[in-house]
C-alpha cells in the first residue's frame, strides 16, 4: 500500500509527489496522458517559478523576460497604456518543459510517476483509498493508498468522488501560437473579452502566444479569432481548457484532499484579484481614465495584486520614469 496516490502530474501534483517522497513517503502519481500534454496553460509566469525547479533547468526553460504590459481598452492598434519596471517583472517559459522537469524531479526523489494511466474511479474506505486506474494496456488496475491527493484540474475526479464543492466559476480559455520570433519586452493585455481579458505574449525565438478567456456562455473561439486576425497572426496550433475562479470552501475528506495551499498564503491575493477583475467590465470611458492615471512605472509583483499598495509601487507612482525600449 502506498502512503499517497496523486491524481494528476502537472506542477502541483509533481511538486507534492516530490516533497512527500523526500519526506520518506511511498508515493505513486498518475497522469492520464504524457506529462505536459495536451497543453492547457499559459507559459507566462512570475519569478517565483524558479523556487520550484532545479537550478540547472532555468536556462533550458526560459524563453523570454518580460518588463511589463501594455493595456488596451479596445483592440490591437488602439491606444496602449504601458505599465513597466526597469527590471524584469516575469518570465516566459516552455510550459510543457516545466511540467516534464517537475515530474522528472519527483521521480528522482523516489516517487513512482506513471504516464498514460487514467484514474477512472476513487473509493474511500475507513482505512484506505482504492484508486481504479486504466493502464496503457487498457486494463483496469486497483491501487491502494492511505491518502489520495487530487491534483487533476478544474473538473477533478477526486473532487467529485469525495463530493467536495465545485469552484465558484469556470472560465473557458483558448491559447494559440504563432511561430514568428518576437523578443519584445512587454505583453499586450486587451480588456475586450467579457468579464476577463485577452493577451499577446512574446516568447522570443519560440514565437508568440495569443490567448483569451471568458465565461463558457460567450463565443470564446470567435473572440480569439478576432484577436489573432487583428494582429495578422497565423496560429500553428490551438488548445483550450477550463480556468477555475474561486477555490472551493472545503478541500478535504477523511482520506483525500485537493491541493489548495492558497488558504494561508493566497487568500488575500485572491480577494484583491476578484476586485480587480470587476474593473475589466467598467464602462470604456472609465477604463481609459483609470489606465491613463495609473500607467507608467510600477513596483508590483505579478502574482500579488495587494502589492499595488506596497511601498515600492507607491514610490513608483509618484516618481515616474521613462518606459523601457
Amino acid at each position: 500500500m502506498y502512503d499517497f496516490a496523486v491524481v494528476g502530474a502537472g506542477p502541483p501534483g509533481s511538486r507534492f509527489a516530490r516533497r512527500a517522497a523526500e519526506a520518506g513517503r511511498d508515493v505513486v502519481a498518475f497522469e492520464k496522458g504524457s506529462v505536459g500534454e495536451p497543453l492547457a496553460c499559459s507559459g507566462h509566469v512570475s519569478d517565483d517559478v524558479w523556487e520550484y525547479v532545479p537550478d540547472d533547468a532555468r536556462e533550458e526553460l526560459l524563453q523570454n523576460r518580460v518588463y511589463g504590459a501594455r493595456f488596451h481598452v479596445d483592440g490591437p492598434g488602439s491606444r496602449a497604456y504601458p505599465f513597466y519596471k526597469h527590471d524584469p517583472v516575469s518570465n516566459v517559459i516552455d510550459r510543457v518543459g516545466l511540467d516534464r522537469t517537475l515530474a522528472d524531479h519527483a521521480r528522482e526523489a523516489g516517487a513512482d510517476v506513471r504516464e498514460s494511466h487514467t484514474v477512472v474511479g476513487v473509493e474511500e474506505r475507513s482505512d484506505r483509498v482504492v484508486v481504479e486506474v486504466r493502464t496503457p494496456a487498457d486494463e483496469v488496475e486497483e491501487v491502494e493508498a492511505r491518502m489520495v491527493a487530487g491534483c487533476d484540474g478544474p473538473t477533478s475526479r477526486v473532487r467529485r468522488a469525495f463530493d467536495l464543492p465545485e469552484p465558484e466559476e469556470l472560465l473557458h480559455g483558448v491559447l494559440g501560437f504563432d511561430g514568428a520570433p518576437d523578443a519584445g519586452d512587454l505583453v499586450d493585455v486587451h480588456l475586450t473579452a467579457p468579464t476577463f481579458f485577452a493577451w499577446r505574449i512574446p516568447r522570443g525565438d519560440a514565437g508568440v502566444e495569443y490567448g483569451l478567456a471568458a465565461p463558457p456562455s460567450e463565443d470564446v473561439s470567435a473572440g480569439f479569432d478576432r484577436l489573432t486576425d487583428a494582429y495578422d497572426a497565423t496560429t500553428e496550433r490551438r488548445c483550450s481548457g477550463a480556468i477555475p475562479i474561486g477555490p472551493p470552501a472545503r478541500t478535504t475528506s477523511d482520506r483525500g484532499f485537493l491541493i489548495a495551499g492558497w488558504r494561508e498564503e493566497l487568500a488575500t491575493e485572491i480577494r484583491f484579484g476578484k476586485a480587480i477583475r470587476r474593473c475589466y467590465s467598467l464602462p470604456e470611458p472609465v477604463q481609459h481614465v483609470g489606465l491613463r492615471a495609473l500607467s507608467g512605472e510600477i513596483g508590483v509583483h505579478m502574482d500579488e495584486p495587494s502589492s499595488f499598495f506596497s511601498a515600492s509601487n507607491l514610490r513608483a507612482l509618484f516618481s515616474r520614469g521613462e518606459p523601457p525600449n
